[in-house]
């Protein structure tokens, strides 16, 4: 699975988005199943054995990925940033789970990909957003493990969508001119 997908893109909103991947999953169910065999072959009371599911239960949900969605829309002038967790969702029968971002698009200055080291298992990279504020904010709360260019990819779409891109460029070209305009008067004097 890639770093995130893009549901919908048009001239003034995008939305991407991203679910919890294979390996997330790949977790859920080898957890659970160790809960169940627990239970299947143990010659305990069903107290046990219920205990023994429920346990393994709750860690395999503790362990699986956020559903993320990113919506940058132009017509609002906002980017809204949300997260839900499964887990969160249990713990607080259902009263809250989401968590939700808002910020202005305006106040936004530069999109980027960042490397970020995952304990045992390497290098991950993550997209994140870069405010006038000072404010840095990451598109996902987690990173994706292996190749670089899946993040590059919705990095360089949010900067297309978004024009930085072009401001990026007349910033390089006002630099070099009043580099250049530097360079003259010192060989003038």
């Amino acid at each position: 699975m890639g770093y995130m997908t893009v549901e919908s893109h048009s001239h003034t909103r995008i939305h991407l988005k991203r679910l919890p991947g294979f390996r997330s999953w790949a977790l859920l169910v080898g957890i659970s199943s160790v809960g169940l065999s627990a239970a299947y072959y143990s010659s305990d009371s069903w107290m046990w054995k219920l205990f023994y599911v429920a346990g393994c239960c709750f860690v395999a949900i503790q362990n699986l990925e956020e559903w993320e969605e990113a919506i940058f829309d132009k017509s609002k002038g906002q980017v809204i940033l949300k997260s839900f967790n499964l887990y969160t969702k249990i713990l607080t029968m259902w009263r809250k789970g989401h968590e939700q971002v808002v910020a202005e698009l305006n106040h936004l200055r530069d999109v980027s990909v960042e490397e970020e080291k995952v304990r045992y298992l390497g290098k991950g990279y993550l997209v994140v957003l870069r405010f006038a504020t000072g404010f840095s904010h990451p598109l996902t709360q987690s990173a994706t493990l292996g190749g670089r260019s899946d993040a590059d990819a919705i990095a360089e779409l949010l900067k297309r969508f978004l024009g930085l891109d072009k401001a990026q460029q007349r910033e390089k070209a006002s630099d070099s001119d009043s580099s250049n305009s530097d360079q003259i008067e010192l060989d003038e004097n």
